[in-house]
């Protein structure tokens, strides 16, 4: 079995306790307007192109079967219509303007990679996060690499959105040692407004999970001028209070990283958040403003 991943992340500090290898994979059912990974939404492998990195040495106009690049005019046109995400252009663009994302890898192929970092694990009591996109997406593939961390002695993390099917829940629980459940925003409509899904589901999900007595920490990615609303901080309180045993909260504050990588792909922009990270200061205010409503706010 292979499973679709968009890249390795390793000495990661922010994915779960201690130092981590995060695996990315494939495919989320929401789309959320702030995405910070847009690369990860689809299950399929797409296209980076950098003009700026381009040379023009002609390389991927002679290799690409498709007929996607030509120079007009000194400027490297790509036309992405017509793109088949074959690799094969990327292959030959030793600058890096042009790269492909996304690749099918087994659990074994990923473990040899996660394991090169296992002493710095058992000191630091970290471990395997799986991150994305959306890792329930392909629940049987995550769970075999939860299982093949597990042999190996590693404390294993999950981070999910929360919009998937109750049996892939059900499925990588065992072999999960923490459930990093996001909350993207509280109030239904805003919700589907903001992630083209409602929230229904996500919500069912984590008091389905917290009722089977998984240790859970809500992470809350807050955006400025987009759900950094009171209302929806007193949605955090009052969800906090249905959790009892809850190993805290953790405000993920945006930052505009993914920006360049919407261009980057030639994904749809129309939606995307006019958004700025937050200013000095900011995020100590919500992490206050949550705090007097008794929230447990977990801080580096």
């Amino acid at each position: 079995m292979t499973g679709a991943i968009f890249d390795i992340q390793r000495f990661s500090i922010h994915d779960g306790p201690g130092i981590r290898t995060t695996v990315f994979f494939k495919g989320c059912p929401l789309n959320c307007i702030w995405c910070h990974n847009p690369e990860g939404i689809s299950r399929a492998p797409l296209l980076s192109f950098r003009p700026a990195l381009c040379i023009g040495c002609g390389f991927c106009f002679r290799t690409c079967p498709a007929g996607c690049h030509r120079m007009e005019g000194g400027k490297h046109l790509f036309d992405r219509e017509r793109c088949e995400a074959c690799g094969r252009c990327a292959a030959e663009c030793y600058p890096g303007a042009l790269e492909l994302v996304g690749r099918e890898e087994s659990a074994a192929e990923i473990m040899r990679e996660v394991l090169r970092d296992k002493a710095f694990y058992d000191n630091s009591g970290g471990g395997l996060t799986l991150s994305g996109g959306e890792p329930l997406m392909q629940p049987d593939f995550a769970f075999e690499l939860l299982c093949a961390a597990r042999d190996a002695g590693l404390h294993c993390c999950v981070e999910t959105c929360g919009f998937a099917a109750r049996a892939a829940l059900d499925l990588v629980r065992p072999k999960t040692d923490l459930f990093l459940f996001d909350i993207k925003e509280t109030d239904r409509a805003r919700h589907a407004e903001l992630t083209g899904k409602p929230n229904d589901r996500i919500l069912a999900n984590l008091r389905h999970l917290h009722g089977t007595g998984a240790d859970i920490i809500l992470r809350l990615p807050i955006i400025p001028g987009v759900n950094d609303r009171p209302e929806h901080f007193k949605g955090i309180a009052a969800l906090a209070r249905d959790l009892p045993g809850l190993k805290g909260v953790e405000i993920m504050p945006y930052h505009q990283l993914g920006e360049n990588k919407v261009g980057r792909f030639g994904l749809d922009q129309s939606r995307r958040a006019k958004a700025s990270a937050p200013e000095p200061g900011v995020v100590e205010g919500w992490t206050g403003e949550l705090r007097r409503r008794g929230v447990n706010v977990l801080t580096a």
